[in-house]
């Protein structure tokens, strides 16, 4: 390979990996918050599979969620989607559940804020 193009193509996966660490686990976990519901849910985080008593014990599943998921999206998650946030919302509320097709517009949204 021709060094420019391998300097092109090292870059790009510099900046890809840059670009999904633009926010932490944790702003990302409080943007999760808002959109499931905030104060108003019973389903703090929108933890409905594990079992949670109360936002902060949610909140512990959802960092965990975050951040277990950024492991995943950097070994193989990279090949199928653009962005952490896009590999993300496939795990975290897949678009063939009901009301999940405005979820990473949401999370983007609140992230943005």
């Amino acid at each position: 390979m021709k060094p420019f193009l391998l300097i092109i193509c090292l870059s790009l996966l510099f900046i890809r990996n840059v670009f999904s660490c633009e926010y932490t686990n944790e702003e990302i976990c409080q943007s999760i918050y808002i959109i499931e519901g905030g104060e108003k849910t019973n389903f703090p985080y929108g933890i409905k599979n594990v079992s949670c008593n109360g936002k902060e014990e949610c909140e512990k599943v959802c960092l965990n969620t975050v951040r277990n998921n950024r492991k995943r999206f950097s070994d193989y998650g990279y090949k199928e989607y653009k962005t952490f946030l896009e590999f993300l919302a496939s795990r975290y509320c897949p678009k063939e559940e009901y009301l999940c097709e405005n979820w990473l517009g949401n999370l983007k949204f609140y992230l943005e804020k």
